[in-house]
This record gives C-alpha cells, sequence and structure tokens, in this order.
C-alpha cells in the first residue's frame, strides 16, 4: 500500500512498516484512509494475541522468532478484548522489540491511562478517532525509529566488518606461517644438498 505520512524526504525514501492493532472494523478503516497516500506499508490485527504472534512472541518469550520482518511503528487500541493496548505495550517493551515506537489510541482521555501508558514506555498517547494532524504529531516517532534502524544496521556491518577482519588476519597469519615454514625446509635442504656435493668433490 503506497502511503506518505509526512513531508519529509527522508520518510519518502524509504519503506516504512507501520503496525496497526485494533479491534474496530471502523477505526482501522479509518486510518487505512488516513494512511492511504503515504509511502508506508501497513500491516493490521485485530488483538494484541495475534499481534504478538505477528511479531513472533509466543509463550511469553522476549525473544522474537520472526526475525524476517520488520516493523518501524506500532500503533495500537487501548481498550480491546483479551489483552488490553498496555498490556501489549508491557510485552513489547520487555522483547527484542523494545526500540521500535508504540503509539496509544483511546477514545477515552482518562489522565490515569495516560500516565501509566506514557510512563510505560508509549511514544504518543493519540484520541479516537484520529485525524491527519495526529499522524503529522508522530513524525518525530518515525525519525526515531529511522535512527534506531540506521544504528543497527551499523552495527550489524561493523560486528560483520569485524568478523571479516578477524578472518582475513587468520588468514594471513595463517600464510606467513606457511611461507616461513617452506622457506625454513627449502633452506634446510639446500643446505644438506650443498654439504654433500662439497663432500662428494672432495673425494
Amino acid at each position: 500500500m503506497e502511503m506518505e505520512v509526512v513531508d519529509t524526504p527522508k520518510l519518502q525514501q524509504e519503506h516504512f512498516h507501520v503496525l496497526v492493532v485494533d479491534d474496530s472494523v471502523i477505526d482501522r478503516k479509518l486510518l487505512e484512509r488516513l494512511l492511504r497516500d503515504s509511502s508506508c506499508k501497513v500491516t493490521f490485527m485485530e488483538s494484541g494475541d495475534k499481534a504478538l504472534k505477528y511479531l513472533g512472541l509466543h509463550n511469553s518469550s522476549s525473544t522474537s522468532s520472526n526475525h524476517g520482518i520488520k516493523v518501524n511503528l506500532i500503533m495500537t487500541d487501548y481498550c480491546m478484548p483479551g489483552m488490553s493496548g498496555y498490556d501489549l505495550l508491557k510485552r513489547i517493551k520487555e522483547s527484542t522489540w523494545r526500540d521500535v515506537p508504540v503509539v496509544i489510541m483511546s477514545s477515552e482521555k482518562i489522565p490515569s491511562r495516560i500516565s501509566m501508558c506514557l510512563e510505560g514506555g508509549a511514544e504518543e498517547f493519540l484520541s479516537k478517532p484520529l485525524q491527519l494532524s495526529d499522524l503529522k504529531r508522530l513524525q518525530h516517532s518515525f525519525m526515531k525509529s529511522f535512527d534506531n534502524s540506521s544504528k543497527q544496521d551499523y552495527a550489524n556491518s561493523s560486528i560483520a566488518s569485524n568478523n571479516d577482519n578477524i578472518i582475513e588476519k587468520n588468514v594471513i597469519s595463517k600464510m606467513k606461517g606457511i611461507q616461513v615454514e617452506h622457506g625454513f625446509k627449502l633452506w634446510y635442504v639446500t643446505a644438506i644438498a650443498t654439504a654433500i656435493l662439497q663432500i662428494w668433490k672432495s673425494l
């Protein structure tokens, strides 16, 4: 789905993946309409349990088993059957997805609920129904997610580069050892041959 959230050149050049969790069909359709014109990929889930399954967080595990999925932003409703948005937030922040910004949405502006979610790690608490201006408020969340992704990519490339350097050094070291060893054997054989030749000539 081709969408554009904010007029930022950096964001327009990237493929941004938003995971939306909401049990309301109407609210999901509204978000789909708001995100329709952006360059994001949007995935909709109707419950927290299905979202955790999608993220690979099964059986209360904090380690994701879905390594091929990349999500840049998670937007979840607060009031849902079974698992609330706050419970989903806690599971995410206790997992390997902890660096992904999470936005909580609710039709009820209860101060204690808002404080609890923000203190629990939520990036924003937005009131339903969402409007285009609400998505523009999330620009810093988009940038934060890109920064986290860039840092992770840099860390991964650094690790790979270090591993390559270590392997290269080991190979060079072994090659040098082989060269020295072979050089010594060649000198030793030459010395013995020369000595034998000198003895033969003296006879």
